[in-house]
């Protein structure tokens, strides 16, 4: 085995455990049901992107991606 697959094996494990702690911080869906009764035009509705929640959304996409990325050349069998 390689080195630099050695270094990827190791960087797709620490992506696979923060893609699990990203996932389980972030809020249930259900919680959206308030748009039913008008109560989504509060200011964390608006500004969702700026708040907490806006910040896990965006690095759990980035690390979907590099999650997909990695298991991809992993699979490779040249390297």
């Amino acid at each position: 085995m390689s080195a630099i697959r050695i270094v990827l094996y190791i960087v797709f494990m620490i992506v696979c455990v923060s893609l699990t702690f990203i996932v389980l911080l972030q809020e249930g869906k259900s919680a959206g049901l308030g748009a039913i009764s008008g109560m989504a035009d509060t200011y964390w509705g608006k500004n969702k992107g700026r708040s907490m929640e806006g910040k896990l959304q965006k690095i759990t996409v980035a690390l979907c991606v590099l999650f997909m990325v990695l298991a991809l050349v992993l699979n490779i069998k040249a390297i």
